[in-house]
């Protein structure tokens, strides 16, 4: 019988406590200036100060983590989590609240990074991702329909993320103490797919700072532009984020039957035009279908590139250095946001955006046909252009997690010792050209 698929739960927690931050950005800068001393712009420039320090974590530690151990740096970074984000809710001094602010953000990068290089080492890391993308939406989207009715204040998004930090500490002692090694003689090899890698990254900086340059200022295009209240928003929000499960749903569903590059390309396209209804809108039918389109879209492309980072390199280096470099485009965002609104208005903001987005769709959607298509059995064919990874694998010693799967219809093979003499092998070939065993 086929070994069952097996969802690893404490990883998919520490995936949510580090990117719990991120998805209430909204909320967090919102409140930060309404509730502290800040203009709109100065508490964009607080979020984007939490997210740099967030990128800064996992640039510094992407290699690393092998070294200090998983579990290690898991609790480290929640620690850190659960100090800063903690500590910047109990205080109203700006200085300290901006402190605790990219303490935390440290924090959460410190579990991304570790949830990456652990996701990239699965058999599946489209599997975990979504379902690590599926509980963040949930929990943000609980938050978002929660908060707006405990009072004002700048401290509650951010209590949220602090408590969530402690809530899954216990998870941490099923983690490994450090994550699975490669073998001794291929420890300090260099990146593979460098040129790919490069590239990827630095269209993932660039599409995610346009998708945060609207997020973090969604709030204030409900409020301000709109003329909806902040329960109301607090609502299209949570809204929208359930549409995000479903979506993400959807991709772990279609898996990769259409492979990373349509999904990827084709929803890049798409959400470029919810960003232009999204920053336009005037009224509630508007906001909310923008941003709830918008949200559908998000997660599902984001899962996509997820995978595709994480099949670059099987020791997650790549997942992580090109999910710092996501990370320094979100932390961007708030503050690119907040000053193209400001000077040029919600509408063109959002169509500066979503040009932006169309533009780097093009080489997003090349490496995905460049890297696409790696089979999953040694000696399998060649498909859209891939390379024979599994093959590799087989000659190498490289860990399984290195060969994604590709299609619904491939399953795992186990193999079954006979007792029987060997035969020699025959070097006949069918009318295909295949090798006959």
């Amino acid at each position: 019988m086929f070994a069952p698929r097996t969802t690893p739960w404490p990883l998919v927690a520490l995936f949510t406590a580090g990117y719990l931050a991120p998805y209430l950005l909204p909320t967090t800068v919102g409140r930060l200036d309404s509730g502290l001393p800040l203009s709109a712009t100065q508490a964009g420039a607080v979020g984007s100060a939490l997210l740099l320090s967030s990128a800064t974590a996992g640039f510094a530690l992407a290699s690393r983590v092998e070294a200090l151990g998983a579990r290690t740096l898991a609790r480290l970074g929640l620690a850190l989590a659960l100090l800063g984000y903690g500590g910047a809710a109990l205080t109203t001094a700006v200085p300290a609240v901006v402190a605790g602010a990219m303490v935390g953000g440290f924090g959460s990068g410190t579990a991304t990074t570790v949830a990456a290089t652990l996701i990239a080492a699965q058999r599946d890391p489209h599997r975990a991702s979504t379902a690590g993308l599926l509980t963040v939406s949930a929990l943000a989207g609980a938050v978002y329909l929660t908060v707006p009715h405990l009072g004002p204040g700048h401290g509650l998004p951010l209590a949220a993320i602090a408590l969530t930090a402690l809530a899954v500490w216990p998870l941490t002692g099923r983690l490994p103490a450090g994550t699975p090694a490669a073998p001794t003689r291929h420890h300090k090899a260099r990146l593979p797919h460098a040129r790919s890698g490069l590239v990827l990254a630095a269209a993932m900086l660039c599409w995610s700072l346009a998708q945060n340059s609207l997020w973090g200022v969604s709030g204030q295009i409900g409020l301000t532009q709109a003329h909806l209240g902040e329960a109301t928003v607090g609502v299209v929000f949570a809204v929208a984020l359930g549409a995000g499960l479903t979506g993400v749903l959807a991709a772990g569903a279609l898996g990769a039957r259409l492979g990373r590059a349509v999904p990827i390309g084709a929803g890049t396209v798409l959400i470029a035009g919810c960003i232009v209804l999204s920053a336009s809108a005037t009224d509630l039918t508007s906001f909310a279908t923008g941003e709830i389109a918008w949200n559908t879209l998000y997660p599902v492309v984001l899962s996509y590139l997820i995978g595709l980072a994480a099949s670059l390199d099987p020791r997650g280096r790549w997942a992580v250095l090109v999910g710092s470099a996501s990370s320094l485009g979100t932390a961007a965002g708030p503050l690119a946001g907040s000053v193209l609104s400001a000077q040029a208005g919600f509408p063109v903001m959002g169509s500066i955006l979503a040009a932006g987005l169309l533009v780097v769709a093009l080489p997003m959607t090349a490496v995905a046909l460049h890297t696409s298509g790696r089979p999953l059995l040694a000696g399998a064919i060649r498909r859209r252009g891939g390379h024979p990874a599994a093959l590799v694998a087989a000659a190498t010693g490289t860990p399984t997690g290195a060969v994604p799967e590709i299609g619904a219809r491939e399953q795992q093979v186990v193999e079954i010792p006979v007792d029987a003499p060997a035969v020699p092998a025959q070097r006949a070939y069918d009318k295909a050209g295949s090798e006959v065993l």
